[in-house]
């Protein structure tokens, strides 16, 4: 599994070439995520349905609260056929302890 850190992550974010999946439920996601995420619940009894509508060759990073559910979700990602997904260690906990700001709301 490719796992990045938060400041690996932002480079993805400001070169602007990466689309991040946030797999959290709805609540948390609002609660706090990262800016132009696309919310995708993993627990979600059509999550892998939405993975199969999004593009295999575009490159993701997939976070939740703390690492666990994303590395799920990567590893399911990359068995279907994913070519370039990450893992952002730590989660959004780690995102926000490294300094980098969150969205609320939608």
């Amino acid at each position: 599994m490719n796992n990045i850190s938060p400041k690996e992550a932002i480079k993805h974010i400001e070169d602007g070439n990466v689309i991040v999946v946030d797999v959290r439920t709805p609540a948390e996601f609002e609660g706090g995520h990262i800016g132009g995420a696309l919310n995708i619940d993993i627990s979600s009894m059509s999550f892998a349905d939405k993975l199969n509508e999004l593009d295999k060759n575009e490159k993701y990073i997939i976070n939740c609260q703390m690492g666990g559910r994303s590395a799920r979700a990567t590893s399911l990602m990359s068995e279907i056929g994913f070519s370039n997904v990450m893992n952002l260690e730590g989660g959004i906990t780690a995102w926000k302890g490294s300094g980098f700001s969150v969205k609320v709301g939608r």
